[in-house]
């Protein structure tokens, strides 16, 4: 594991105007310092949207195809969810673009009932676990920061102590009612699977009138912010330490007693 640079992107997403927000995004990730992954939030291109009919893109429509594009001039990894169709169902899927060209995603597994998230989309069922610099990231889509059975940090013995991930990340549009949950589980997830966590969320207001009040963060693995943002438009850049990972998890093996069991997908 080398050292990791990450650059959170809190932006104030255009309702329903992807090419506006292919413009809008693309000068933030520009304007961000040199970085390995870039994070924008959960449907970034779109707004949190059940016109799925009208926002919908293949995987080979030009929103995925300019992920990529950018990824490449800038050098970094770039991550977000977009609506896509994929043959005839719509998911909210996480891709994760890396500047060599090659694509991996993640459907977003809890939909949001209480929005009618789950009346138009459908939900996924395999986590993803990307590398990036010796690291084992878990991708993960605004409401599944909620369920820690489907986020457990799992036993693995050849892994940097003995996990499945060192870096949980939580793309979302985390409406300002409920902040405090959101500030609140990130620290939980952090906390109780020993992992680094980052949380980026959108600000602004979208067009259901809900107020987003940001507060993206980087936490570390014993639950405290290495990095807080606030309610405005930001982009900023931390670097992660392996070495206070790999540390914490040698005086701290609370994952050798962890409970084993299964999930049922």
């Amino acid at each position: 594991m080398q050292t990791l640079t990450v650059s959170l992107v809190q932006g104030a997403t255009r309702w329903h105007d992807a090419p506006g927000n292919r413009d809008y995004y693309g000068a933030l990730v520009r304007g961000a310092a040199p970085s390995d992954l870039i994070v924008l939030p959960e449907t970034f291109l779109s707004g949190f949207t059940n016109d799925t009919l009208g926002n919908a893109e293949s995987m080979d429509g030009p929103s995925v195809a300019w992920m990529c594009a950018l990824a490449d001039e800038v050098s970094a990894t770039i991550t977000g969810s977009l609506v896509i169709r994929d043959g005839d169902t719509v998911y909210n899927r996480l891709i994760w673009a890396s500047p060599d060209g090659s694509l991996a995603y993640y459907d977003k597994r809890h939909l949001f009932r209480m929005a009618g998230e789950h009346t138009r989309y459908g939900g996924g069922n395999e986590r993803l676990i990307v590398e990036l610099k010796g690291w084992r990231i878990l991708p993960q889509v605004c409401y599944d920061l909620r369920f820690p059975v489907w986020l457990r940090n799992g036993r693995r013995e050849s892994s940097v102590g003995g996990m499945d991930y060192d870096l949980a990340l939580f793309v979302a549009n985390w409406p300002a009612p409920r902040r405090q949950p959101w500030r609140t589980l990130l620290r939980a997830r952090a906390i109780e699977n020993l992992s680094y966590v980052i949380g980026v969320n959108r600000v602004g207001v979208d067009g259901n009138n809900l107020l987003y009040a940001g507060d993206s963060a980087v936490i570390d693995a014993v639950g405290e912010p290495l990095l807080e943002l606030g309610t405005q438009e930001q982009v900023i850049t931390v670097a992660l330490d392996p070495a206070l990972l790999i540390a914490h998890r040698e005086r701290f093996p609370a994952w050798m007693d962890a409970d084993r069991f299964s999930l049922d997908t």
